[in-house]
Order: structure tokens, then sequence, then C-alpha cells
């Protein structure tokens, strides 16, 4: 799904790991400094667009992970894309954030990517969503790529590895550098009326190994989840939550991700839930159902079936719900940007529209690891 050897062309020379040997020193050199050139990632993404976008995914992703597992990779990644400057820590609900650029879930499903993602300059990272079991997910094709729109159209479906693998993987991970956010929902053999217990299952394995929590009610891709979002479920969901969560030594901040096809009247009712139950703030926003004013072929979509789509048609839409989340909670509630952050300047406007933190998914995608860096820097300026 994404090209992730990607590119930077404003960071300096490149100096190789001090312990490398002279020949690993040039060959880091020649192949790093090579890939800073915009030109050869549009080419690699353009040679990993042949491939179907599921298949384009896991090939890029899995081959970083192998590729920071050489002696000096990392380091060298770092360098080319990790902005270091205490100017943009942010505290955003009594977390402390290296940088407010953060990758939005569904992107690391099975928390496998982390040393990646943190190599590549994030300054978070959400996995997920995770289920209580493991479950296939969605029939394939399920991804699909709208070059014309620089968007993406998902049905996913929740495919993850199950919340006790997940959070072994996370137990395991060593010298964590980023935060870790965990983003949970329910099966989809779970019905609604037992959809709590699925949220109570994942919150309990996965608290020891992540930072904050995410309750995912909106995403498109699982039969009736959106109906959750609904005041009498996210009052039984996150009250439940809640209860457990203030019964910790620690408790973890908690967030739930909205969908952006909500009307004014069920923002504002779920701004008030969010109050209500005194929950840390709200992700805005998840993928949108509609399919108004895409530039690709009506009937090539229509092709592509049902799915959330995400992307540039979603930048304008999603800053308004943040817009919105604020007017209506007077300020009172923290906010993570996502949906449509394509550019350093929607990165900007979403954080100008009240934003805490931003994440990135379909603006990955298309712009690579070098957007993390863009941001960063234009937040220096």
């Amino acid at each position: 799904m994404v090209a992730c050897l990607a590119v930077h062309n404003k960071v300096g020379v490149l100096l190789p790991p001090a312990h490398a040997s002279r020949p690993k020193k040039i060959l880091f050199s020649i192949i790093f400094e090579t890939l800073k050139t915009t030109f050869l990632y549009n080419f690699l993404l353009q040679l990993l667009f042949l491939l179907d976008a599921e298949s384009a995914h896991h090939f890029s992703l899995n081959s970083l992970r192998m590729l920071i597992k050489i002696p000096g990779a990392k380091s060298i990644l770092r360098s080319l894309f990790l902005v270091n400057d205490k100017r943009l820590e942010r505290t955003v609900f009594g977390l402390q954030f290296r940088n407010p650029v953060g990758l939005a879930a569904g992107f690391d499903k099975n928390a496998k990517y982390v040393e990646v993602m943190e190599a590549l300059g994030f300054g978070y990272v959400e996995i997920g969503t995770v289920t209580p079991k493991p479950q296939p997910g969605n029939d394939l094709p399920r991804l699909f790529r709208l070059k014309k729109d620089k968007a993406i159209i998902n049905r996913m479906g929740f495919n993850n590895e199950g919340a006790d693998i997940i959070a072994q993987r996370l137990q395991q991970l060593k010298d964590r550098k980023i935060l870790i956010g965990g983003n949970i929902g329910k099966n989809k053999i779970t019905p609604n009326e037992e959809a709590v217990n699925d949220y109570i299952i994942c919150f309990e394995k996965l608290f020891e190994v992540v930072d904050y929590f995410v309750v995912n009610v909106s995403s498109p891709n699982t039969p009736g989840l959106r109906a959750l979002q609904d005041k009498d479920s996210l009052l039984q969901i996150l009250g439940a939550l809640q209860q457990i969560n203030q019964a910790k030594p620690s408790p973890k901040p908690m967030l739930l991700k909205i969908a952006p096809d909500l009307t004014t009247e069920q923002i504002k009712e779920i701004v008030e839930i969010v109050l209500e139950t005194k929950i840390a703030g709200i992700i805005a926003t998840n993928t949108t159902i509609s399919r108004e004013s895409l530039i690709t072929n009506n009937q090539v979509v229509t092709a592509m079936g049902a799915g959330g789509l995400s992307g540039a048609p979603l930048t304008k839409k999603s800053t308004e719900i943040i817009q919105l989340i604020h007017q209506y909670a007077s300020r009172k509630i923290n906010v993570i940007g996502v949906g449509g952050i394509m550019t350093e300047q929607d990165a900007l406007d979403k954080i100008n529209a009240g934003c805490d933190l931003i994440q990135l998914y379909t603006g990955f995608i298309y712009a690579g690891p070098q957007l993390v860096t863009q941001i960063n820097k234009r937040l220096l300026v």
C-alpha cells in the first residue's frame, strides 16, 4: 500500500556510522545519498504501483524492516528523516511526544514496523486496529489507489493477528524511542450488543504495552460498527473503559476516533459525550464513505466497490470537523487531526484549526517519509 523507500533532498552530507567498515561506509553513502533525490523516490513509487496496493504495502514495509537490521542502517535513516529539535516536542494529555507528526492507525496493524517508523522520523505510531481475536479481514482485493485524486479506497475489515500476539510483540520491542497508541475495535462476529466486552478485552491486554488508547467505532468496513457512534452505545463503551482505566494506578489517555460523515448534530452530541466521560480527546477523522467530487472516472470508482476513502478528497472535510469540535467544546478537548494531510501546508492548516497533534496515512503513501521531515521543518520556521 505504501512506497516507503522514499527520499529527502534537503539534508546535508550523510556520514555513515563510525563503527562501520570502509566498504560498508562507501556502500551506505552511495545508497542513501542516491536515495535522497526526489526523482528516485518517484521512480520507486511507480515501480511499486505496478503491484497491487496491498502487495506493495507489505513488500515495501518488509523491505524496510529487513534493511534496519543491517548494522548502522537505522542510524542512517534517522540522519535522513528525523528532525531532532526540542522545539518540536509536544506535551498532550500528559504524554511527551518528540514531534507532533504521527502514523495513523491502519498502517501498522500488527505492530511490526514501529522501529521502522521511528527511524523515518515519526513522533509516535498508532498501531491497530486490534481486535480480541485474530481475524483475516474482508476478501481480496480490498485496497485500491485513485492516483488522479491522490486517494485510497480500503475495505480491509480490521484484519489483524489479535490482541495476544500484538501485545507480546510490543512487549519485546527493545529501546523504544517513540510513543505508541493502541487503536482497538470489535471482532466482526461480535454482535453490537456485546461490543463493549471486546473493547474491554483489548484494553486489558494492551494496557501495559501502549501509551494511549483509541476507541474505533468509525470504520466503515465492519458491518454495523458505525452504529456504535450513537449516544447510548458510546456512553456504555466509554463509560465501561473509563471505569476500568481510572481504577488503575496510572490511567492511560483514551481517545475516540470519529467518522467524517457525521451530521453537525451528531458531532455536537459526541462532544458532549467526550466531555461527560472525561476521556482525553478525539481523533478526527476516519475514512469517508462519500465519493463526491472525485476526478477518477465514476465507473472505475464504482467497480472498486465499498470501502473508506482517504487522501486529498478528505482534506477540507476533516479540517471543518476539527473546527466544529472546538466550536462545540470551547477548545476543552484535545484533538488529533488526520485526513487528507498530503503536504506541509495541509498539516499547518490542521494545526491552525486547533489540532494538538496530527497523523499521516495516505499522504505518507504518495509523498513518502520526506513529508514527515518537511512538516517538522516547516513547524520550526
